[in-house]
This record gives C-alpha cells, sequence and structure tokens, in this order.
C-alpha cells in the first residue's frame, strides 16, 4: 500500500463523541479550568483534544503541547520544557524576575527572559522557585492552554509542577491533562492524590468509552469516504475492535490492502484472515514484556482459550507453563524441558485426565490479577477474564510457537472435555489447533448438528464449511458433512462460501447418484433463493430430481420447489405440470412434512394466479403441523400466501399469515425463511400507507442479509416505491436496479412488474417517453408470456399512461383489454382497481373526460378499500384533474396528453369556474394527504396546480413562523441539497422556480449555520 493511501485512510472527522467535545470545549474557554481526559490506549484522547482545540471558539489563545513519555530515567519537568520552548519568538516583555530562574532551562528563550537569579542551596527553594516562573511565564500570555498528555508516564516532578499549577492556576490559563487509568502507578490517581477542585475553577473529568456500532459504522465511513456502512460490517468491527478508534483505523487500514471497501465484500472470513497491524501487535508485545513469568502464562493460556473463560480453566490450560509449575529451583519445568518441549508437563495432560489437581493455582490467580491490572486481561464479569478486542488475542496468540500452541490447546480439550454437557464447538476449535483431526471431524460434526437443531444455522455452515475445507478429509466423510452442509445452508442465510464448496463437491467427488442428487437439490435451492441465481438453480433443481429418480421423497421436495411462479419467465402452465409430477409421487405413507411441502406450493401456486378455489386449501392447511418439521413447512406456506396475497390486494389476510408465518419461522429457526417474511412486511406495509420509518427498515434488512437477493429484492423495490413518490429520480433508478431491472432474468416474477411500472413514471417524469415506452413494451410482455396477469397491478396503469403518451392509444387498448381478460375470474382485488385506473387513461386519451372521472373515482374508491392510500390518491388526483381539464367556457379540451396525474401531466384547466372552489379543495386536500404519507413530489404536483390557479394552500393549522428551525419545505428542499441534487433539479422536484429554490437553499444554509451545500447534513 502507497503512503498516500495510508494517509488518506485517516479518520478526517470526529466520530461519537459529541458530548465530549462540547465539554472540553467549554471548559477551555471559561478558564481557569482543568480538565482530565481518561481513556485506554487508542481510545482517541489526542484526536479530541486536537479536535476541540482547532474550533473557532479557540482562535486567539496560546496553545502549547506537552506530552510525557515511557523513559527509565524521565527528565524532570521534561513536558513544560517542552512546551514552554513552543514561545519561542512570542514571549511578552517585562517579565518577572522570576522568569529568569527557567534560563538554564530553555536556552532558546534566553534572550526574552530575565537574568538569572542567584542560585539557591535547598533543593525544596530552588523547586518552588522554578514552579513560580513556570507560573508567572504561562501568566503573562493571557488566554493560554497547556496540554499535557500521557501523564500515567509522567516522573514525580512533573506532577507536582502540574499540582502547582492547578491549585492556583493564573486566571486565563485551562490546563488539560490526558493519562490511561490502568497505567498510572501507586494509587492509581493521575495527580499521585486526590485532585481537589480549586474555587473559581472550571474543572471536568472526560472518560471516553468506546465507541458503539453505530459510530463505528460513522468512522469507518468517513475513513474510506463513503456514506454509509453496512450495518452487519459495523457490528463485525464493533465485535473485532471493541469500539477503540484507533484499533479500527488500523483495522480498516488493513483491509484497504485488499480493495476494501469496495462491495463491502469484509466478512468474518476476511476479517479473521487479517494480520494483527503492526502498531497493535508492538504494543501488546511491550505490555507482555512488562508482565512477571505466572502473569505471561495465563495470558498465553487465555489467548489459546480464546473467548472469555473462569480462573480455573485458565489455570488449568496454564498449569506447568514458566512460573507456574510449583517446582523448586530456577528450571521452568520440573523435568528441566523448556518452552516448546513435547515432554515434561505435557504428557498428555495425564494429571487433567486422572482428575489430580493441577499445580499453580495460586499463582494462576496472581498472574490473571496481574495481567488485569496492566490492561493485557479484563475481568468480563462472572469469574471470567479475556482480552479486551480479538485482535489483542491474536497478537498473543500469534506470538506462541506452533509447538506451545498444540500443547496448550491439548490440555484445553482435556479440561472441556470433562465439562457436562461437553461445549462442543470449543472442543472443535480446540482439536483442529491441536492438530487431532480425528477428533476434530467427531466433535465438529456433532457440534454443528446440535446448532442446527437449535435453530442456530449460521454456526451450523460456519463449522461444517471448515471441516469440508480440509483437503485430508475421507470421501465417505466429505459426503456425509456436505449432505449436512446442504441441508443447514438451505434455511439459513450465509451462502457464498457454501455454494462454492458444494459446487466442487458435486463436480469432483466420488458419491452415490441419491446423495449427489440431494446435495445438488439443495445447491439448487441456495441458489434460488438466497443467491438469487434463478437459470443455475433451475438447472441444478431439474438435474438432481433425475439424480433422486430412487429416492421420490426428495425428488417430489424438488417438483415442488420447480413449481415455484415467481421465478423465472416460464408460463404458467409449466409450474402447473411440475407440482401435478411432484403430488403423483406422494403416498399415503409419505412424510407428512413433505405431503404439507407439496401441497402447500400447490395452493401457494394457485393464490398466486388469484384463484378463488385457493382459499378453502390454504384455510386448511395453515392450521396443520404438529412437528417441528411440519410446523417449518406451514411457516413457509404462511409466508408464501402472505406474499401472494400482498401483490392480490388482501391485505388483511396477507397481515395474518405474515404475523404466523413470522411467529412459525422464529420457533423453527429459519433465518432465511424469516428474511423472507420481513421483505414482504415491507411490501405490506408500503401498500396500506405506513411509510413512517419504512427507508430505515429497508436498509437494515438490507444490511442483515448481506446480499440475499431473494430478500433483499423487496427492500430494495420499497426503497425505490419510497424515492419515486419523492421524486428523486437518481436513487429511484438505482434501487429499482437493485430489485430488478438490473437483472430482469433473475428477478421475481411480480417484483419485477412493479419495478417496471415505477420506472415508467421515472422516465415520464424527465420526459424521456420512448424509454418509457420500451420499458411498458418489455414489462407487458413478460406478463404475458408469464400468464399470471393479476401481476400487472403495478405495472398496467403506468405502462397504459406511456403507450398513450406516445400516440399508440390502439396499442394501450389492446393491452387493457388482454389485461381485463387475464384477470376477469380471478379473485384479485388489487388487480381490479388498477384495471379500473386504466380505463380511466383510455378514456381521458380519447377526450371523453366524464368517462374518465368516474373511471378514475371508481378505481380511487376500489384502492381505498384495499386499504391502498397512495394508490387511492394518485387516482383521485387524476380524476379532479381531469374535471379540471374538461371543456367548458374558456376551457379547452384534453389533446391526448395522457392520464393526468397517472402520466405524470399537470392538468392545464382552471378552477375559477363552476364548481372549481370544491375542486381547489379537493386537490389541497390531496396535497396534504400526500404530505403526510412522505409523497413530497406528489404534493408539490398538486400544489402547483392550485397555484397556478391563484389559489394558496395555508396550512390547516394557520401559518406559522418558524425562527431559526427549517420550515417543512425547507426541510424538503434541505434533504435534496444533502442528496446533492441542483436548484433546478429541486425546482423540478417540487415544481418550484428556480429562483424560488435558491431563497430556500440559502435560507437553509443560514439556519443552520453552514457556509456550503456539501456541509448540509443528511437528516435535515
Amino acid at each position: 500500500m502507497t503512503s498516500s493511501v495510508l494517509r488518506r485512510l485517516g479518520a478526517p472527522v470526529l466520530v461519537g463523541r459529541t458530548d465530549e467535545f462540547r465539554t472540553l470545549l467549554d471548559a477551555l474557554t471559561r478558564p481557569p479550568s482543568v480538565a482530565l481526559v481518561e481513556g485506554e490506549a487508542g481510545i482517541g484522547k489526542t484526536r479530541l483534544i486536537r479536535e476541540t482545540l482547532e474550533a473557532p471558539a479557540m482562535r486567539g489563545r496560546h496553545v502549547l503541547l506537552g506530552a510525557c513519555h515511557p523513559l527509565r530515567e524521565p527528565f524532570p519537568y521534561g513536558p513544560f520544557f517542552d512546551l514552554l520552548r513552543q514561545l519561542e519568538g512570542r514571549v511578552p516583555a517585562r517579565l518577572g524576575a522570576v522568569c529568569g530562574a527557567l534560563r538554564p532551562y530553555l536556552p532558546e528563550l534566553a534572550d526574552a527572559l530575565p537574568p538569572a537569579p542567584e542560585p539557591l542551596q535547598d533543593h525544596r527553594a530552588r523547586q518552588h522557585r522554578l514552579f513560580r516562573a513556570v507560573r508567572a511565564l504561562l501568566a503573562s500570555l493571557g488566554q493560554v492552554v497547556v496540554v499535557v498528555e500521557d501523564l500515567h508516564w509522567a516522573d514525580d516532578g512533573t506532577r507536582d509542577l502540574v499540582r502547582f499549577l492547578i491549585d492556583e492556576p493564573p486566571a486565563g490559563m485551562a490546563t488539560v491533562l490526558s493519562y490511561r487509568r490502568e497505567d498510572l502507578p501507586g494509587a492509581g490517581l493521575p495527580l499521585g492524590r486526590a485532585y481537589r477542585h480549586p474555587p473559581g475553577t472550571t474543572s471536568v473529568l472526560i472518560p471516553l468509552r468506546p465507541l458503539d456500532v453505530s459510530a463505528v459504522g460513522s468512522l469507518t465511513a468517513a475513513i474510506t469516504g463513503s456514506t454509509a456502512v453496512p450495518a452487519q460490517l459495523a457490528a463485525e468491527l464493533h465485535e473485532r475492535t471493541a469500539g477503540i478508534p484507533f484499533v479500527l483505523e488500523e483495522v480498516v487500514r488493513g483491509l484497504a490492502a485488499s480493495g476494501f471497501p469496495a462491495g463491502w465484500n469484509a466478512g468474518r472470513d476476511t476479517l479473521d484472515a487479517m494480520e494483527v497491524p503492526t502498531l497493535l501487535r508492538e504494543a501488546m508485545a511491550d505490555r507482555m514484556a512488562a508482565l512477571t513469568p505466572p502473569a505471561v502464562a495465563v495470558v498465553r493460556a487465555a489467548a489459546v482459550l480464546r473467548i472469555p473463560a473462569t480462573e480455573d480453566l485458565i489455570a488449568a490450560v496454564a498449569a506447568g507453563e514458566p512460573g507456574l509449575d510449583g517446582a523448586a529451583g530456577d528450571t521452568p519445568y520440573a523435568d528441566g524441558s523448556g518452552p516448546g518441549d513435547e515432554g515434561g508437563a505435557d504428557a498428555g495432560s495425564g494429571p487433567l485426565a486422572g482428575g489430580e489437581p493441577f499445580a499453580g493455582g495460586a499463582d494462576a490467580g496472581g498472574g490473571i490479577r496481574e495481567a488485569v491490572l496492566a490492561g493485557v486481561l479484563y475481568d468480563v464479569g462472572d469469574d471470567r477474564y479475556g482480552f479486551r478486542h480479538p485482535l489483542a488475542q491474536q497478537a498473543v496468540y500469534g506470538s506462541l510457537p506452533g509447538v506451545d500452541r498444540r500443547r496448550l490447546h491439548r490440555r484445553a480439550m482435556a479440561r472441556l472435555a470433562a465439562a457436562e454437557p461437553p461445549p462442543l464447538v470449543q472442543l472443535a476449535y480446540h482439536a483442529r489447533r491441536a492438530g487431532d483431526l480425528e477428533a476434530w471431524l467427531r466433535h465438529g460434526s456433532a457440534a454443528a448438528e446440535a446448532a442446527r437443531e437449535l435453530g442456530d444455522t449460521a454456526v451450523a455452515v460456519e463449522i461444517l464449511e471448515g471441516l469440508l475445507s480440509d483437503p485430508e478429509l475421507r470421501a465417505g466423510d466429505r459426503a456425509r458433512l456436505a449432505t449436512q452442509l446442504s441441508r443447514a445452508a438451505v434455511i439459513g442465510l450465509a451462502y457464498r462460501r457454501a455454494v462454492a464448496l458444494l459446487r466442487r463437491i458435486v463436480l469432483h467427488c466420488e458419491m452415490p447418484d441419491t446423495v449427489r442428487g440431494e446435495i445438488r437439490l439443495n445447491l439448487g435451492l441456495l441458489l434460488y433463493n438466497q443467491a438469487g441465481n434463478y437459470e443455475q438453480g433451475r438447472a441444478d433443481t431439474e438435474i438432481a430430481v433425475e439424480e433422486l429418480r430412487e429416492h421420490p421423497t426428495l425428488a417430489a421436495r424438488g417438483m415442488a420447489a420447480l413449481a415455484l411462479a415467481s421465478w423465472g419467465e416460464h408460463p404458467y402452465a409449466v409450474y402447473q405440470r411440475w407440482i401435478v409430477r411432484a403430488e403423483r409421487l406422494l403416498t399415503d405413507r409419505s412424510d407428512p412434512a413433505l405431503r404439507l411441502a407439496v401441497r402447500g406450493n400447490h395452493v401457494t401456486l394457485r393464490m398466486m394466479a388469484g384463484y378463488p378455489a385457493a382459499w378453502a386449501e390454504a384455510e386448511e392447511l395453515v392450521g396443520a403441523g404438529r412437528t417441528v418439521a411440519e410446523r417449518l413447512q406451514v411457516a413457509r406456506l404462511s409466508g408464501n400466501l402472505a406474499e401472494a396475497t400482498t401483490w392480490l390486494g388482501h391485505y388483511a389476510a396477507a397481515e395474518r399469515f405474515r404475523h404466523q408465518g413470522q411467529r412459525l419461522a422464529a420457533e423453527c429457526g429459519s433465518p432465511w425463511l424469516q428474511g423472507i417474511i420481513d421483505g414482504t412486511s415491507l411490501r405490506l406495509a408500503w401498500s396500506v400507507g405506513d411509510w413512517q420509518g419504512l427507508a430505515e427498515r429497508a436498509r437494515r434488512l438490507i444490511d442483515m442479509v448481506q446480499g440475499v437477493s431473494g430478500i433483499s429484492a423487496d427492500a430494495h423495490l420499497v426503497l425505490g416505491l419510497l424515492a419515486v413518490a419523492r421524486g428523486e429520480w437518481e436513487e429511484a433508478t438505482e434501487e429499482l436496479d437493485a430489485a430488478a431491472l438490473g437483472d430482469p432474468a433473475n428477478a421475481p416474477s411480480p417484483i419485477l412488474a412493479a419495478a417496471s411500472g415505477a420506472m415508467i413514471r421515472v422516465w415520464v417524469a424527465r420526459g424521456e417517453l420512448e424509454a418509457a415506452r420500451a420499458e411498458a413494451e418489455r414489462a407487458i410482455a413478460r406478463v404475458r408470456r408469464k400468464d399470471i396477469w393479476v401481476w400487472g397491478a403495478d405495472l398496467m396503469p403506468m405502462a397504459v399512461a406511456a403507450l398513450v403518451r406516445c400516440g399508440r392509444v390502439a396499442d394501450a387498448e389492446a393491452a387493457v383489454a388482454e389485461y381485463a381478460a387475464g384477470i376477469a375470474d380471478r379473485d384479485a382485488p388489487l388487480a381490479a382497481a388498477a384495471l379500473a385506473a386504466c380505463h380511466g387513461v383510455l378514456a381521458y386519451a380519447r377526450g371523453r373526460c366524464a368517462q374518465a372521472v368516474a373511471a378514475f373515482e371508481a378505481a380511487s374508491a376500489r384502492y381505498a378499500a384495499l386499504p391502498r392510500p397512495y394508490s387511492a390518491a394518485r387516482a383521485a388526483e387524476a380524476a379532479v384533474r381531469c374535471r379540471l381539464d374538461a371543456p367548458g367556457p374558456g376551457r379547452a379540451g384534453p389533446a391526448g396528453a395522457g392520464a393526468a396525474g397517472l402520466g405524470g401531466v399537470a392538468g392545464g384547466g382552471g378552477v375559477g369556474a363552476t364548481g372549481g372552489a370544491r375542486l381547489a379543495g379537493e386537490l389541497a386536500a390531496l396535497a396534504e394527504q400526500f404530505a403526510a404519507l412522505g409523497a413530497t413530489r406528489d404534493a408539490a404536483r398538486c400544489r402547483r396546480v392550485l397555484r397556478g390557479n391563484g389559489v394558496s394552500t395555508p396550512s390547516r393549522r394557520g401559518r406559522r413562523g418558524y425562527g431559526d428551525q427549517l420550515s417543512p419545505r425547507e426541510r424538503e428542499v434541505a434533504r435534496l441539497v444533502a442528496l446533492g441534487h441542483t436548484n433546478r433539479e429541486i425546482a423540478d422536484v417540487l415544481f418550484l422556480s428556480p429562483r424560488t429554490v435558491e431563497q430556500h437553499v440559502a435560507k437553509v444554509l443560514r439556519k443552520l449555520n453552514v457556509t456550503s451545500r456539501g456541509e448540509v447534513p443528511g437528516a435535515s
């Protein structure tokens, strides 16, 4: 890595220290004052102090910086002589005579200091005169800030001088002292004795704590120049660094060597494989060098144990190490062996295995106490001791010779094996590190199965992936473990490494067809569901079905999976044939869970298509399920039905299915299924108008699932729809691409149709009508090929409007007729509402305003009954604007311009004719509804029509003054400024003139007390 990259990665902003910054700044600007800044190494004491000193409020003050150093023979008062030398060329004239006592120590200032006084014989008198000289020189400066860092390394003379200065400080002096409490000598008092607050002095203690997960994410983003960091990655970094800023910066520096943050792919594997940053490794080595042999032994044992452990366990693992063997003399081991020898103390850990007491228990306790006081180990509670963060553990562990590590791991295995129940995951870890492959295989396989039964699929997958990575595995063991892994991974969220491992095993390992078929089937489902690679997943599943011809149960499961209509562009009939084949393989003796799975997929298929008869069987099946396996299938069915009924517009039923599915998925331990249902929950919330906090929920889900596209597609779609409602076209395009449009061949069909409908609206709003028409034709063709027309509800109104805007009225009419026929016998209220909106668009295009009004009002009523308030308001707006455009005195009729609000065209009619006031009132009410939802562009469009007709839209609570607070309109402008929009773009989104936007931006900058657009915070 080049030095320029290293410089770039320094944190450009102070993160997570707002309160501490204000406290310190307040103290420094109210002298005389003393600020004690306390915190462990790397916590950010220096950064906080420097940032505070650079604040505008500190201008005009002298700032003198000094620091103590860990010298064996420190020079008395050295930090003060260092900081006073910084006055070279700035020493005030006419100093008191006592300042001459500084001449021998500050030759750089000699010409500006009074003559040196007569020498004194008494040491205490000389010291007192020197202290008075320092105080007099500092007092002559007026407003001055004296900083002494790392006070824990101060010599006694420096501490005495600090106490002298702060007991009677000069009136203009502010003092800042920083230190690490764990490194303070003696009683742990920074000044050597208790500090007593002098009268008239501002005194503050500022303890710095580790950053929380949110602040870790913010600091990582600041270091890398990114706008945000995935929450899961922030949590991983927080766990690894304990929230210590220095450690975090070092970790991010290390990751930068591999291209971080491109794609934010630094998962746990990448973090675990990282080397310990050099500065941290050296710091731990320094701390270890200061420990006695018993303390070193327990720290090494704790490093091998990896996780916090009890005193007894640490002592047992450390028994026999240098300083803990209980033997007389200077030889570390009773048999004379040294560290790294395989004889003597190791001896297969005989004393532990035989239940005899281990040696050195008392020494171990003393060693732990010493290590804790030295800040190497930490008391984490419940008589358990461990390291501050994993990197500290890694630094110590990495310093151990391999033979010593293996010996300590064997001791840990022997001790842990006697526990009841045995900690299988820990035993597997120690077996692997000890080089005992048979024990590793035995404990690892058992640990994975136990984790899967407990619903902790992530742990099961991680263990099995590790086992399968061993090149020395026997073929039979590899096939067995691969089957285990495929079963665990298919219901979890971690899939990337599992997919690669299973692919290699399926292609290159010898095994029976039935075993290969099951592994391939689960691989296909992983690709289907988690990876979002529909085409490859379907191909693998079809091959697996053939490989499982001698295993009808698993073959039926594969066929049922191939009957899920959401994926792919096949016609409905293809999915129907697969589910029929699956049902033919079922018998009365078939596994009940399998029967539930197959029947559930069939009813899901029918419900997705809107067949009314599906309801009765759906209600029957969701009430079934006795065993865990059966309840898992009911959970899956409930989630599928929630998805299907959300697309149909049966929102009350969707909520009921969602609730049941979420509860059962949690009980059965299926994080993937929980995520799928969470995605449906987001779309359901958007549909019913529950938009408050919805974007944050969607982003959290995206962060949580880390690329599981079958789940994240829902979240991206919702974010895209919200962005469209706000008129943020670039964000909308980005999110809609991520949801489906970027890879339509591997996108869920209903999400793809909805994303196309939203994207058409973006194209129309931008005036790119040919792009809108092309997307409309592609999307309609996909729905036609699929032959599930109910999934066109979010597509058809905008697609028809786009065709009309391009003069393709006949094509639009043909598409609507086809759509009407496709939903004619279906129970799909959302599709019925969309059909009414389509009829309104066509009537308006043909100049039949009365019919258009009736159709839009019918659509609005149907949407409202679902309820779907946003769509209802848009249809109602279209009806109002059709009436505004209707022919009348002084009013021109429509000229095929499009579907009023649905087509993105502002009505041109006036409100001054008969009924105009009523229409204006309706439009104003709709503007309020849009604003309440958060649909700022729609609200602005309504207000623009009203303004164009001379109608104002005051707040229902009356106009108010906002003073220094942002008004609602200014908040909208500030948000768009923070997103990087130009004034012209903001004017387009909010239907304002550029001049008006310019005035709003000026007010935003003034009220937020910033000088540039780049400083406007995104949360405004």
